[in-house]
């Protein structure tokens, strides 16, 4: 690589439109949120608390282990359902996957202040690179409107 040779700097909502433009199946609900970038990340990257809350379908979730950006999750559903959760947080990015299920979070900071909001996920089809997304706009559309209010509280 040269010094000249140019480059580009994609924030982490539209990295994360690409990544599931790759899975077939998914969708991505976006939506402005009116806080900042801190205290909206704070609150979907707590797994044990704030995120249950934001996660319609997400009964309660265990941090197994946490080293450097790497995450180890043990989530249960409010069905009963159980997923070993395993990925990436970074700051603005969050990627996790299990053997049947898939959530990416994103978020990057506006110059108004607030903060942009991406959501996606869906159930793994095992033996193919996609996800079903029966369901998928509806529940983050219902996560968006969950943080928004978790947002509203915290600031009232």
């Amino acid at each position: 690589m040269t010094p000249t040779w140019p480059s580009a700097a994609v924030d982490p909502v539209r990295r994360l439109r690409a990544m599931a433009a790759g899975v077939p199946g998914a969708a991505v609900s976006e939506r402005v949120v009116n806080a900042p970038l801190d205290q909206v990340w704070e609150i979907l990257t707590d797994f044990e608390n704030g995120f249950t809350t934001v996660q319609p379908d997400m009964h309660r979730v265990r941090v197994l282990t946490r080293a450097g950006d790497r995450v180890e999750l043990h989530a249960r559903g409010r069905l009963g359902q159980r997923a070993h959760l395993r990925g990436i947080v970074r700051p603005g990015w969050c990627w996790l996957q299990s053997r049947f299920l898939i959530i990416g979070m994103a978020a990057a900071a506006q110059p108004d202040g607030r903060t942009r909001v991406a959501l996606t996920g869906g159930v793994r089809v095992p033996t193919m690179a996609a996800v079903v997304p029966v369901g998928v706009r509806r529940e983050s559309r219902r996560s968006l409107e969950r943080l928004e209010g978790l947002v509203a509280r915290s600031d009232g």
